[in-house]
């Protein structure tokens, strides 16, 4: 395993020069880091106590179009944020906006497949980062090229702006649209700007299969997720898919030298790395519960860790690429 450097060793003078500044404020960042650690975990096993079942449909099929991802097939175009279209007998809609206008991923990638807003029920966000909300922390960006929102519904885990939607922020567990619910805002403490973070995640009961659980990054955790969906289903687990945030061995976004995803959004302070032990714990928990399929996002995890899932993981394992449509 080759890992490479999160930080060129170009910045080791400039971060010489500056330790005298920077080491308070590091002290000052890890202090509010561990409060919002403390207070992120007592308050998902409040939410999680509290979660009373929710009244799943038996979806009679359910399928996933991944209009952005860091992987594309062939014809389309890659970028590290996400942004999925799922069909349901009973409704469709879209999971993110990757980072939307500010490029032409989306917009390319979503001409190419004839999807618009006009043909979707409504929007969900999975949290409130840029590389999910069309490249705005505060608020939703939609590229023109997928249409109007017209005042189609935008499900926001957090507090946020979704100019031309009408907005609907998500306290707990909820149907959403489609047939497909979430499991409720459940929280991260992520050092830096990023702060304590609020993910939903999706959750849908297909019939003669057993459950399908979607994450945007599973920043919450995959084990914090899963005891959340104990609570909402006793149903079996048939497939798990999304973004598990394992930058082993590098990154997807990178910036003048900086790994981006090995230093933020790892819920670990920046001085320590996410590791294989960390990867093997989470596989571990995909193990035991044991879904028939998994659907990996490659946007926030290294080559490495995707075979290393591959490898290891008890299930069909597929890596998720813009373009590709997968039936579950």
């Amino acid at each position: 395993m080759n890992k490479i450097r999160r930080i060129s060793s170009l910045w080791w003078p400039v971060l010489a020069l500056l330790s005298p500044v920077l080491a308070p404020l590091l002290l000052i960042e890890n202090r509010r880091f561990s409060k919002n650690r403390d207070r992120a975990s007592q308050v998902n096993q409040e939410r999680i106590r509290k979660a009373k079942p929710l009244d799943l449909p038996e979806l009679e099929f359910m399928e996933l179009t991944v209009l952005v991802e860091a992987k594309a097939e062939e014809g389309y175009l890659g970028e590290p944020g996400i942004s999925y279209l799922f069909r349901t007998n009973l409704g469709s809609l879209i999971y993110d906006f990757a980072l939307g206008s500010g490029r032409q991923v989306l917009a390319h990638n979503a001409v190419k497949l004839g999807v618009s807003l006009d043909k979707v029920d409504a929007v969900v966000i999975s949290h409130m980062h840029l590389d999910h909300t069309g490249g705005n922390m505060k608020g939703v960006n939609v590229p023109e090229e997928l249409g109007s929102p017209a005042g189609k519904t935008c499900f926001l885990p957090d507090k946020g702006e979704a100019e031309g939607f009408n907005t609907v922020l998500v306290e707990e567990p909820r149907m959403l649209a489609a047939g497909i619910g979430s499991t409720g805002p459940l929280a991260r403490s992520i050092f830096g700007p990023l702060g304590l973070t609020e993910e939903q995640a999706l959750i849908a009961k297909i019939k003669g299969k057993g459950l399908a659980i979607f994450t945007g990054c599973g920043h919450p955790t995959i084990e914090v997720i899963l005891d959340m969906v104990s609570s909402l289903s006793h149903e079996p687990i048939y497939a798990i898919g999304g973004g598990f945030h394992f930058p082993v061995t590098g990154s997807r976004a990178s910036f003048a030298g900086i790994q981006i995803q090995m230093i933020g959004g790892t819920g670990k302070p920046p001085w320590q790395r996410i590791t294989e032990e960390d990867l093997d714990r989470t596989i571990a928990t995909f193990n035991k519960a044991a879904p028939k399929n998994v659907y990996l996002s490659p946007h926030d995890t290294c080559d490495y860790a995707l075979k290393h899932f591959e490898k290891t993981l008890n299930a069909d394992t597929h890596i998720l690429k813009a373009g590709a449509t997968y039936r579950l």
